[in-house]
């Protein structure tokens, strides 16, 4: 009897995540996480008894989706939010691939672009100096 008890504390911790195990798993700073969860509304992990951030299998999902949208994808904290509150974060189609001629190029077109910036300001400075 003591083992079925011991299988279903198992089964309970393995369904949540503490917050030091999101962290780990996304790569952030726990801090990070509190923030996004004052920025993102779709984001809210339960409380344990004890005041413990519990994160299910969907939090961290919607937690890797919105560092891919703030880190590789360069939207804003506004964006993400808008992005995921009008894509639907638990949306299906969110999770397929980008279709060529979408949003890979608008993004390859921004990094291009400030690639670009980036050269022009290198060629001002030594136009600058002679």
């Amino acid at each position: 009897m003591v083992s079925n008890g011991t299988a279903t504390q198992t089964s309970i911790e393995k369904e949540f995540f503490r917050i030091g195990d999101v962290s780990k798993i996304a790569a952030l700073k726990p801090f990070v996480l509190r923030y996004w969860e004052t920025e993102f509304p779709m984001l809210q992990p339960i409380k344990s008894p004890s005041g413990h951030r519990l994160y299910r299998q969907d939090d961290v999902d919607l937690v890797l989706k919105i560092k891919r949208l703030l880190y590789d994808e360069g939207f804003t904290i506004a964006g993400a939010r808008r992005h995921l509150r009008d894509g639907g974060a638990a949306d299906s189609e969110s999770n397929a691939p980008i279709p060529p001629g979408h949003g890979a190029t608008q993004l390859l077109n921004r990094k291009m672009l400030l690639d670009l910036r980036d050269s022009l300001r290198a060629f001002l400075t030594l136009l600058e100096r002679k």
